[in-house]
């Protein structure tokens, strides 16, 4: 895909890696809307980039169906999700535990079935930014690891459902396989597993390889859309030595 004048919608795109993609996004030459709930941070990446903004709550199930119906974006990408608890099984609560399925999972729910319900147009693309942590797991962050695997898993439900109704509409994940400083959830993460280990956060996040600031994340982002190699994938990990690695074909 030639993402030059294509129109991207970016939930969670007013900071961390969300920022990191609208900033290559808008090098490359989309145009970008940015939905978050910040006004503040809205209002800097619209100054800074010149991008347009929708300040909204990504779990409001009518305010993604009215996104993508008004918008109808060539590209979409959920990015957006909140910071987890961080604590050890056995001194989390439930509410804690499962908040991160609140709101990633209800949201990515409602995203998905906005583009798949209106529809948006045949060969559009829908890319639903999972974790390293839907991998191997992630013991102090409670049901953040379950949460991010269940959304790419539905990413590959939502491909079913496309190809069984002959939508033409591609669902990809996206995921970042180390943590990434700079983020909310990255410093989150990281601080608390440098803690529990008497170490500082930089020195924790070098045992994964290679920093990735948040804009190289986006190029390799743009890399996915954009490269014809990964034309047939559908997982994606992306690591700041490594680039991006398809761990799943989408006829898988």
């Amino acid at each position: 895909m030639d993402i030059r004048n294509k129109s991207v919608v970016v939930t969670g795109g007013s900071r961390g890696l969300g920022l990191g993609l609208v900033e290559a996004l808008v090098e490359h030459g989309a145009s970008v809307t940015v939905v978050a709930r910040e006004s503040d941070a809205l209002a800097a990446v619209r100054s800074k980039l010149g991008v347009n903004t929708v300040a909204a709550d990504i779990r409001d199930e009518a305010a993604a169906r009215t996104i993508i119906a008004t918008l109808r974006p060539d590209i979409l990408v959920l990015n957006a999700g909140a910071k987890p608890v961080m604590a050890h099984l056995d001194q989390i609560s439930w509410a804690e535990f499962t908040a991160p399925w609140e709101h990633d999972v209800k949201a990515g729910l409602h995203w998905l079935q906005a583009a798949l319900n209106l529809p948006l147009a045949p060969g559009s693309r829908v890319l639903v930014v999972s974790s390293g942590a839907a991998v191997g797991g992630s013991p102090m962050s409670g049901g953040y690891g379950g949460a991010k695997r269940m959304l790419w898993m539905m990413a590959k439900y939502a491909n079913r459902v496309s190809t069984r109704r002959e939508l033409g509409i591609c669902f990809q994940t996206i995921i970042p396989r180390q943590m990434i400083l700079g983020t909310g959830i990255g410093d989150t993460a990281a601080g608390a597993y440098a803690k529990a280990l008497g170490i500082e956060p930089k020195e924790f996040v070098t045992r994964f390889g290679a920093p990735m600031p948040p804009r190289t994340f986006g190029e390799n982002v743009i890399s996915v859309l954009s490269d014809p190699k990964h034309a047939e994938g559908f997982a994606f990990g992306v690591k700041g030595d490594d680039g991006v690695t398809m761990m799943e074909g989408l006829a898988d």
